[in-house]
């Protein structure tokens, strides 16, 4: 829309990886940011993405869970929600209305969503972003057609609605911004990977590129050594630990993780790993505890320690190869 300029997510997700002083204590304060999942699920089975090993359980949360841990986490002074975590939120039929609770009924100041973007069709984004959503986000990951179908093991079908979704969502944006003052940045990011497989995925963002306010690049995660194996198997180099993005890497000890973003699985489990998808990672049970217990939890505590004297040997994190 013109005469509108979408704010930068990269100075966002930078804030977040970044960890400042204040955050490095076995006791940081409450985080600016969380990440709740609606849903375990994804319509996709990405070779690169450790959900498709079904470690865990994967299913919806509970609608009162999810109301009440917002509400608590607003009281705390949580600012940034973002309505996702390992599952793909689109799947779940009351994400609109999640969008609508966190901004009107908790008044969340910024609420935030990346989705694979198969099922993000035009009736539904315009629902989301008239009631309130902040920043859509959409990770396209894939080359071409062939490549998704390789790699998302997917009817091929999805990438042409994938794709198709991405260059319509700038419409809808800006039809809803101009009707209602509310505006939702679009984003996209995409893994860089080497080689030849970088050029072919240069060609493809910059198809998208013009269709969304702001494009970044990602390394290839090992998905908490979950994926090293079979990525390399695929020729590819990834990366371990999550350094945040390409241009503004950081070290990987102590994670970011586990001191400035929450993590909420959809069984309330909390987690200090954005890439928790066995368990091992989690922190305290939301069920049974507040928000801010868990994140002082003792679990959570000794973890923190660990990360904090640059040894995390004997920890769950001692298996990302980040660490060895």
């Amino acid at each position: 829309m013109s005469g509108i300029a979408a704010p930068r997510i990269t100075e966002r997700v930078d804030a977040i990886t970044h960890i400042s002083n204040a955050y490095l204590t076995k006791t940081p304060p409450i985080p600016r940011s969380v990440k709740i999942e609606l849903t375990g699920r994804c319509n996709y089975n990405c070779t690169f993405c450790a959900r498709s090993f079904r470690l865990r359980a994967q299913d919806e949360m509970d609608r009162g869970l999810f109301e009440r841990l917002l509400r608590e986490m607003r009281q705390d002074g949580v600012e940034e929600i973002g309505l996702f975590y390992l599952g793909e939120s689109f799947l779940c039929d009351w994400l609109e209305e999640a969008i609508a609770f966190a901004k009107q009924e908790c008044g969340f100041p910024y609420v935030f969503l990346t989705t694979n973007g198969s099922l993000a069709i035009a009736d539904r984004l315009e629902t989301c972003f008239r009631n309130g959503l902040d920043s859509l986000k959409f990770s396209y990951n894939y080359a071409d057609e062939a490549q998704f179908v390789e790699v998302a093991r997917v009817k091929p079908r999805l990438f042409d609605d994938m794709k198709a979704n991405i260059l319509a969502a700038r419409a809808v944006r800006d039809k809803v911004a101009a009707e209602t003052g509310h505006f939702c940045g679009l984003y996209a990011s995409y893994i860089e990977y080497d080689g030849e497989q970088r050029a072919r995925m240069m060609e493809a963002v910059a198809e998208i590129t013009p269709f969304v306010d702001e494009v970044y690049a990602l390394p290839l995660y090992n998905q908490a050594d979950l994926v090293t194996d079979r990525e390399k198997k695929l020729g590819w180099k990834p990366t371990a630990g999550n350094r945040g993005r390409l241009e503004a890497l950081r070290d990987p000890l102590p994670c970011w993780s586990i001191f400035t973003e929450g993590h909420i699985a959809w069984d309330g489990k909390l987690s200090a790993c954005c890439f928790d998808h066995d368990g091992r990672f989690h922190m305290a049970d939301l069920t049974q505890v507040s928000f801010r217990e868990g994140w002082n939890s003792l679990t959570f505590q000794t973890l923190r320690d660990a990360h904090l004297r640059k040894d995390v040997t004997g920890t769950a994190c001692e298996q990302c190869v980040a660490y060895r």
